[in-house]
């Protein structure tokens, strides 16, 4: 994932900051607890295609 890239992208609904799961290859929102997919290199950063993040998930955000 290009640096430059995280840098400039948020979250689509909260307009929060983003980290950059590089295992799973996602996106993680704590604002919104949500988990944007990356497929193929691209975020894909529609509300609808993201997954919840479990309450496990978000307290390993803290």
């Amino acid at each position: 994932m290009d640096k430059h890239l995280l840098d400039i992208l948020v979250d689509p609904i909260t307009k929060g900051p983003l980290i950059y799961d590089k295992k799973n290859q996602q996106l993680l929102s704590r604002s919104s607890r949500l988990a944007y997919p990356i497929r193929d290199g691209i975020p894909v950063m529609l509300p609808e295609e993201a997954r919840e993040l479990s309450a496990e998930e978000l307290e390993k955000l803290q």
